[in-house]
């Protein structure tokens, strides 16, 4: 629930006065990076046992990010992204935004025409996916949606000899008006 100022008066909210100017030319990733050089040591993220701190996290996505950006990824390119919950799909999604990609959710729990619906229709470069998520991705592929490049985020020798360098949003023609990501509603 949202309780602006005027609302929250009398109802026991504190509403605290945190409004910020904020660049319309800044990018989700860069906003990232600044966080990267002022707590490069602080826990970025948590998820079952696993923990990532802010320099590990950027160190991963910038590797795959320049091999995503080795296959094509740039400003607007789909990528999907066909992963459970997990520190891969964060590294993954932020991966894809400082490739300059747009990120498109893909649920391996969907039904196979559902899957291969989203998949026609966004014709993503390149696909993030978990051996677990793989046989749904196949699956969904066979209704004829050209096969992209199908990278397994576990196995990481691919791009574990890529840069560890932040992209440069300015080399890949990267602006805050090109996509981030690509979401399929059930219609309601």
């Amino acid at each position: 629930m949202m309780v602006d100022k005027s609302s929250s008066r009398g109802t026991g909210f504190a509403h605290p006065d945190t409004e910020q100017p904020f660049a319309e030319n800044r990018c989700v990733h860069g906003l990232f990076e600044a966080q990267v050089r002022r707590n490069p040591d602080a826990i970025a993220a948590r998820f079952e046992q696993g923990a990532l701190d802010y320099a590990t996290l950027n160190t991963q996505a910038n590797r795959l990010a320049h091999y995503l950006r080795s296959l094509g990824v740039g400003p607007d390119v789909r990528v999907g992204v066909c992963l459970e919950r997990s520190l891969d799909m964060l590294v993954g999604v932020l991966a894809i935004l400082k490739a300059g990609g747009a990120y498109v959710p893909l649920d391996p729990a969907y039904p196979k025409a559902r899957l291969a619906h989203m998949l026609a229709d966004s014709a993503p470069r390149v696909l993030l996916s978990h051996a677990a998520a793989r046989p749904a991705l196949l699956a969904a592929l066979e209704g004829g949606a050209a096969l992209a490049p199908l990278l397994d985020l576990a196995d990481t020798r691919l791009w574990a000899a890529q840069p560890v360098d932040n992209p440069d949003p300015h080399a890949v023609g990267l602006t805050s008006r090109h996509l981030a990501y690509v979401i399929y509603t059930s219609g309601s």
